[in-house]
C-alpha cells in the first residue's frame, strides 16, 4: 500500500471542517476521445455494471468503447454550453452558493465539488481539503435516492483514498435525501412556479416523474433504490395536492437487453399520447442538476417521443439547479449532518489563542 505525503503541519492553524459536493461526473469535451476515456472510467466500476470482469471486459474494450463514444459525444454537443457541461456548470454554481449560505449563517466550512467519474476526482479533492487543513469532512453525494451504483460507489473511492492516506480526517457521509422536506418542497416549488406560468394540468393531461433506470436485478439483491423513488414521486404528488391518476413514476435510460426497473419513461411516453393524452409536464427527481440525461433523454427525445405520437403540449421541468429554495434546503441537510462538529464561528479558537496554546505546549515540554 502506498501512502500520500502528508501536508506540511501548520501551528496555529484552527481544526477546519470541509464539505464535499460528489456529483456523477461528465466528459471533458463533447468529442469521441474525451467520451471514451470517461465512459471507460464509468462503465469499469464493478458497482455499475454487475458482471464477472472477466465477461464484461471484453465486451467493453471489444465492442462497447468503440462505437458507443462517437453516438454520445453527438449528444452531449446538443447539450453543451459556452461555459461547458451543464452538470459540471451547475455543480460548481451550487458549490459556490452552498458556501455562501453556511457562511451566512455564521459556519466556516469550506466547500469544495468533486466528480465520481471524471474530474476533478475524489481523492483529489479529498488531499486538497487536507492540505487547507480540514480535520473532519462531510461528503454529499448528490443523489437523493440511495443506490449501490451511485452513492455507494462515490464511498468506495472516498475508502480507497482512505486506504492510501496516513492522517485520515474524521470523515462522515449522508446515504440519502429522498424524503427530506427541504429537497421536496424546493421540487414541489419548481412544479408550481412551472404550472404559474404554463397553466395549471387539464383533466386529460399527466404529470410525469423520470427517475434514472437501473437493472430489475438490484431491486431483487435489495437495493432500495426504486423504494425510495416512489416514495419520492408519492410525496412530491401529495405536495402538489394530485390525485394517484394525475402523475406517473417511470424510469429512464436503459442500456443493454436485460430488464430494468419499470415503467420505462419513452413507451410510457408514447403509450400516453396514443391513448389521447394532451399534455404532459416531465420533471427529472432524481437528479438535483441539469445534465445529459435531462437535457437530451427527456426534453429532445422525450419530447419527439410524445409529440411524434399525437401528443399536443410537452413541457419539460428544469432540475433544482441554483434554485434558492433548493440551495436553503441543502444549507439546512449540510448543517444537519455537521452537528457536534465545531462549525459555527464562536465555536472556533483564534489563531492568536492557538498560538499562545502552542507556546504554552512548549515551555511546559522545556520545563520537564
Amino acid at each position: 500500500m502506498s501512502t500520500q505525503p502528508e501536508p506540511a503541519f501548520r501551528h496555529g492553524q484552527a481544526p477546519r471542517t470541509g464539505v464535499l459536493l460528489v456529483n456523477l461526473g461528465t466528459p471533458e469535451a463533447p468529442t469521441t476521445a474525451a467520451l471514451r476515456r470517461y465512459l471507460g472510467q464509468f462503465l469499469s466500476d464493478p458497482r455499475v455494471v454487475e458482471i464477472p470482469r472477466l465477461l464484461w471486459k471484453p465486451i467493453l474494450h471489444g465492442i462497447i468503447l468503440r462505437v458507443r463514444p462517437r453516438k454520445s459525444a453527438a449528444k452531449y454537443a446538443s447539450i453543451w454550453t459556452p461555459e461547458g457541461s451543464p452538470l459540471r456548470v451547475w455543480t460548481e454554481k451550487q458549490t459556490k452558493l452552498l458556501q455562501g449560505f453556511l457562511g451566512e449563517s455564521g459556519h466556516q466550512v469550506l466547500v469544495r465539488h468533486a466528480m465520481r467519474y471524471g474530474e476533478p476526482a475524489i481523492g483529489k479533492a479529498l488531499s486538497a481539503l487536507k492540505a487547507e487543513g480540514a480535520t473532519r469532512v462531510l461528503v454529499v453525494p448528490l443523489y437523493p435516492q440511495y443506490s449501490g451504483a451511485t452513492t455507494a460507489s462515490v464511498m468506495d473511492e472516498v475508502f480507497a483514498w482512505g486506504r492510501s492516506t496516513r492522517l485520515l480526517p474524521e470523515l462522515r457521509h449522508i446515504n440519502r435525501f429522498h424524503d427530506d422536506a427541504g429537497y421536496l418542497e424546493a421540487l414541489a416549488n419548481t412544479v408550481r412556479r412551472h404550472w404559474q406560468e404554463n397553466g395549471q394540468l387539464g383533466t386529460r393531461d399527466k404529470l410525469v416523474m423520470s427517475f434514472h433506470g437501473m437493472p430489475r436485478r438490484t431491486l431483487d439483491l435489495g437495493d432500495p433504490y426504486h423504494c425510495e423513488c416512489l416514495k419520492t414521486g408519492r410525496l412530491l404528488g401529495e405536495r402538489l395536492g394530485l390525485s394517484r391518476e394525475q402523475y406517473v413514476v417511470t424510469f429512464q435510460s436503459r442500456f443493454g437487453k436485460a430488464k430494468w426497473l419499470e415503467p420505462y419513461t419513452e413507451p410510457t411516453l408514447q403509450a400516453l399520447a396514443k391513448a389521447g393524452t394532451e399534455r404532459v409536464d416531465v420533471i427529472c427527481p432524481g437528479f438535483v442538476s441539469d445534465c445529459i440525461e435531462t437535457l437530451e433523454e427527456i426534453a429532445m427525445e422525450g419530447k419527439a417521443a410524445f409529440l411524434n405520437n399525437n401528443g399536443k403540449v410537452f413541457h419539460y421541468i428544469p432540475c433544482l439547479n441554483d434554485q434558492l429554495d433548493w440551495m436553503r434546503a441543502l444549507s439546512q441537510l449540510v448543517r444537519q449532518h455537521m452537528q457536534g462538529w465545531p462549525t459555527h464561528a464562536d465555536q472556533l479558537p483564534s489563531a492568536d489563542a492557538l498560538s499562545r496554546q502552542h507556546d504554552r505546549a512548549l515551555a511546559a515540554g522545556a520545563k520537564e
